[in-house]
């Protein structure tokens, strides 16, 4: 009897723990917190990968913990190449402090795939593993930079050892001996030097550019005085302090830029005589391969024609004008001149000249040689080439198999080689989905990055010549994998509203849907250029806050409409001189769609979006104010007059050209459409739509008589990032909870 009651009393006990472990399991519920970039936990639900993989050489190596892991692609087992023990032991022999953890490692010199540099504690560093582990010694630290904190805009040279910065508004030189150049010496306010010039379009991200032979630095100058201050206000200060910076208005004045070239040998400043107009951009700066000439892509302020101008680098003076791209809308010229490897005499150019972006081949002299691509395709970066130069690597969207001139599928991303002889395309990556694709420096490996919507993350090391897959790195498992039912992810096609071109779609549903049910959507948008929020990667590219909305209850959706990137020239004009029309009209077939579901209640809709998402949003809540309950409007452009030249009148022309089509996209004049509830929501200090927009469109309704609602991120910027983000996910959530 009492072993009977014992057994007994085992089971309820093992019983009651199943039945708990499988409650908390059912009560696990995903947060704010653990969705939305900059909570606490969210680290836990980003697919798993390994930091800092990248090529050294033709190994490949990456950190794990406190370890530096490395291996030729064929070796079978990964060597520890360097520990944060090791590290720090060659820092205090060096009279260094040592450093918590392993620093974010880059290689210095491709021809010396032993050398790492990292930059830590106001320091660059230069570390040669191979004298780390030769018996013989030699010195493990090879360069150390002092650096001070008010230095910026980092460029090293690998062929002469030295560091150019920006210190406030000029450039200098560092050399490996902690010897310090002049390049500039401007004192006056409103001229800056070697930074980032053009609003950051056109493909430019810096302002610093090395000759190859590292006997040259050209270097951006922009004049701003002419450009009109824009007052911000720092509220931290005991009394609030005015921080203006140079905001450039379509229709205002513009910065002029110019282009320097500083030669060590006799520390001379070289000026580019790029001529008048000054009005206009300087971009996509190359230097030949033999440092002698600088190639430039000149693009009037109308942004309708481009010509790629060579020039002495000496002298400054112009050598020949190779070629001019023409096109009535506008030219938008994002990389520059890439040069074969073993001929100097040629060159690859990006355009969308035949509606696609594609790749060219170039002699020094302009002569077109031949259209390397074609299709209704987009090429959207270039990887390199090979050792021998014969191969070049190139990412783009997905052309059909079997067909490298058709459509295919837009959502996904595939690596492709191409013989430069020969003019063969083949296809490198074979797994469905988006690749991120990381080339050997002899042509012969690839890294191999793949997310599908099944796939969070893969990781492959590949051999090119055969395509095979050398080595699995990584299979991410699903992050979520403990959590139960997950909504439910589709994509799907819709007709445009012009009656003939495809949209791509997303719809997230919540778990176990029922048909049966009604329950309210949610329309996310941005609906702008160079941007695209449904794709053939991890989840289709839904993000947190929409997993967190459909885990409530709500259908979210969102569709690409004409305007969005990777579609074509055709596609992505569309919305030339009249913002915010065909990509309403697009918005609106979603909607209907929508409608059309059983499950979605039409009466209960909202929609959301943040900068050209916000115009969007505002765009739609007045312009259909029957249709949309409720919306939250994040940095909305209300009037594209208040907004930056580059952008502003790449796609709307110049004010006085366009009247009509600023005064139809100004959001002030529909503001006494409002009748559902609207939330604007800015930073303060946001230098991209600047707060001004917003507030003019709360004077609008002031006399109007509508009644949005309105918050104020105080110390933002244009995005509300960081740990306030869950914050303001929290704020729209509630809002939709409250008015849906």
């Amino acid at each position: 009897m009492r072993k009977s009651n014992r057994l007994l009393s085992v089971l309820f006990v093992l019983f009651t723990f199943s039945l708990m472990t499988q409650l908390g399991a059912q009560e696990k519920s995903l947060t704010l917190q653990e969705l939305i970039p900059g909570g606490r936990n969210q680290f836990r639900f980003v697919p798993r990968n390994l930091k800092q993989l990248q090529w050294c050489g033709d190994r490949y190596m990456y950190v794990k913990g406190d370890s530096l892991l490395a291996a030729l692609p064929a070796d079978r087992n990964e060597q520890v190449i360097l520990t944060l023990e090791q590290l720090n032991l060659a820092l205090e022999t060096a009279g260094h402090p040592s450093t918590g953890s392993l620093p974010d490692f880059s290689v210095p010199f491709p021809e010396q795939s032993g050398v790492l540099a990292f930059h830590y504690k106001n320091c660059r560093i230069h570390f040669d593993l191979q004298a780390l582990h030769n018996p013989k010694g030699g010195r493990v630290i090879t360069a150390a930079y002092t650096l001070e904190p008010q230095w910026a805009n980092f460029e090293f040279c690998g062929a002469n050892g030295c560091l150019a910065y920006t210190e406030k508004n000029n450039v200098r030189i560092l050399s490996d001996k902690n010897r310090t150049s002049t390049v500039t010496d401007e004192t006056e306010d409103g001229i800056v030097c070697g930074t980032s010039v053009h609003q950051n379009e056109f493909g430019i991200h810096k302002g610093l550019f090395w000759s190859p032979q590292g006997a040259a630095l050209a270097f951006y100058r922009m004049d701003e005085r002419m450009v009109t201050d824009y007052p911000l206000v720092n509220i931290h200060a005991r009394v609030a302090k005015a921080e203006p910076f140079r905001y450039p208005m379509a229709g205002m004045k513009s910065h002029e830029v110019t282009l320097g070239v500083y030669h060590l040998s006799d520390e001379q400043v070289t000026w580019i005589r790029t001529g008048l107009p000054k009005e206009k951009y300087l971009t996509n700066i190359a230097w030949s391969p033999d440092g002698k000439s600088i190639y430039i892509a000149e693009l009037n302020r109308e942004q309708d024609e481009c010509r790629l101008v060579r020039y002495n680098a000496r002298t400054g003076e112009k050598e020949a004008e190779l070629f001019t791209e023409r096109n009535g809308k506008y030219v938008e010229p994002q990389r520059p001149a890439l040069f074969l490897p073993k001929d100097p005499t040629r060159f690859v150019w990006q355009s969308q000249r035949d509606g696609y972006n594609h790749l060219y081949l170039y002699d020094i002299h302009g002569n077109l040689l031949k259209q390397l691509t074609s299709g209704t395709w987009v090429v959207t970066d270039v990887l390199g080439f090979d050792g021998k130069g014969a191969n070049l690597f190139f990412a783009a969207t997905a052309p059909p198999a079997g067909d490298a001139d058709g459509e295919g599928n837009p959502l996904e991303n595939h690596t492709w080689q191409l013989n430069l002889k020969t003019g063969i395309r083949t296809c490198l990556t074979t797994k469905p989905g988006v690749h991120q694709t990381s080339i050997s420096p002899s042509g012969l490996y690839a890294i191999d990055r793949t997310a599908s919507p099944v796939t969070p993350r893969d990781i492959d090391i590949l051999r090119l010549k055969d395509r095979k897959t050398l080595k699995s790195l990584l299979s991410s498992p699903n992050p979520f994998r403990e959590y139960g039912e997950m909504p439910g992810i589709t994509t799907g096609t819709l007709t445009a509203a012009d009656g003939k071109t495809t949209l791509y779609y997303r719809l997230t549903t919540p778990p176990r849907l029922d048909h049966a049910k009604k329950y309210p959507a949610i329309v996310y948008v941005y609906g702008g250029p160079h941007a695209r929020m449904v794709t053939g990667g991890w989840m289709n590219g839904v993000g947190g806050w929409d997993l967190y909305m459909a885990l409530r209850g709500y259908v979210m959706f969102t569709v690409d409409g004409r305007g969005s990137a990777d579609r074509g020239f055709e596609f992505e004009s569309a919305i030339h001189r009249q913002l915010g029309v065909c990509e309403m009209a697009d918005q609106m077939q979603g909607v209907d769609f929508l409608k059309s579901l059983s499950f979605v209640d039409g009466n209960r809709l909202g929609v959301h979006g943040w900068s050209y998402g916000g115009f969007m949003t505002t765009n739609l809540m007045l312009t259909h104010p029957d249709v949309f309950r409720a919306g939250v409007a994040g940095g909305p452009v209300i009037d594209w007059s208040h907004y930056e030249i580059m952008y502003g009148e790449r796609y709307m022309d110049h004010p006085k050209d366009n009247p009509e089509g600023y005064g139809n996209a100004d959001l002030r004049g529909k503001a006494g459409n409002l009748k559902g509830r609207l939330l604007l929501i800015h930073g303060d200090i946001d230098p991209v739509v600047v707060w001004q927009h917003s507030l003019l469109f709360l004077d609008a309704c002031v006399t109007a008589g509508t009644f949005p609602d309105y918050f104020v991120y105080p110390r933002h910027k244009h995005n509300v990032t960081g740990k306030d983000r869950p914050h303001l996910y929290e704020m729209i959530t509630r809002y939709f909870d409250e008015h849906l």
